[in-house]
């Protein structure tokens, strides 16, 4: 059974969170996200948001496999089943992730990365004052359609460098915004499976670098109310001949889990 709560949600959540007008076309706000942003830190919301995306973790991957992920279910608390949007690929599910609104409205509905003309959370970001900065490889979906903003991009060759620079922009605590994409569970389901031993060894990656960010951020950034997220934006199935794939209006490549965990200033 699909997941009731659709993906578009979350941006206006994210805005909430930073106290920040929503893009004016975008859903209205995951109430779940919102509530939990209220509890943690009441008026001030945060002053800190750091949204580290790994690509393709199913919800059934996440469910099957919660040994290989326990560095970032013991440093979130929040846990919210989402829906992507159909086609499940990368840059039309991270298109309504950052926009709040469904694939016909953002323009990509096929595997393909046009720079979005539409207001995106990065542009409400931006209007608000808010520094942002997108780290991530040079070729993939959230390096190339959130170009051509007021934003920093560091784009790289592979994850190493995209990790390394971003522990890097942590210790330097210059931005308010941050996004950060792995995609390397991706490529190696395509290739293996999603439960293949070289896909889940990606996997094992994905939650290592979250809780290498994690305290990074504890560290850090003890002055302020901080957001953090593990967030993909889609899930995956096996096809013919033991490889991965997603894009269809099916469970596995739909149904997917964030989770969050919030840091109160000292």
């Amino acid at each position: 059974m699909q997941n009731s709560v659709s993906l578009d949600t979350l941006c206006s959540a994210l805005c909430y969170s930073m106290g920040v007008e929503k893009p004016e076309k975008a859903a209205e706000k995951n109430e779940e996200l919102s509530t939990y942003v209220d509890k943690a830190f009441g008026v001030k919301k945060a002053d800190r948001l750091f949204m580290y995306n790994p690509d393709a973790i199913a919800q059934w991957v996440y469910e099957k496999y919660p040994d290989l992920l326990k560095e970032v279910t013991a440093r979130t608390d929040l846990k919210i089943p989402f829906c992507a949007v159909m086609p499940s690929v990368t840059p039309v599910c991270f298109g309504t992730m950052y926009t709040g609104v469904q694939p016909e409205v953002h323009g990509i509905q096929r595997y393909e990365k046009p720079v979005l003309k539409i207001e995106t959370l990065f542009d409400a970001m931006i209007k608000a004052g808010k520094k942002c900065v997108i780290v991530a490889e040079k070729v993939c979906s959230i390096g190339m359609i959130f170009l051509e903003r007021d934003v920093d991009y560091f784009l790289y060759d592979n994850e190493e460098e995209v990790n390394a620079k971003t522990a890097q922009l942590i210790a330097e605590d210059n931005y308010d915004v941050y996004v950060v994409y792995n995609g390397n569970y991706d490529t190696i389901m395509h290739k293996y499976g999603p439960e293949s031993i070289e896909a889940l060894a990606e996997l094992r990656c994905n939650s290592r670098t979250f809780g290498m960010f994690s305290e990074l951020i504890k560290n850090n950034w003890k002055k302020h109310n901080t957001l953090v997220g593990f967030a993909m934006d889609h899930g995956c199935h096996e096809i013919d001949g033991g490889c991965g794939s997603h894009g269809l209006d099916m469970d596995e490549d739909l149904n997917i889990v964030h989770l969050y965990k919030a840091y109160k200033a000292e």
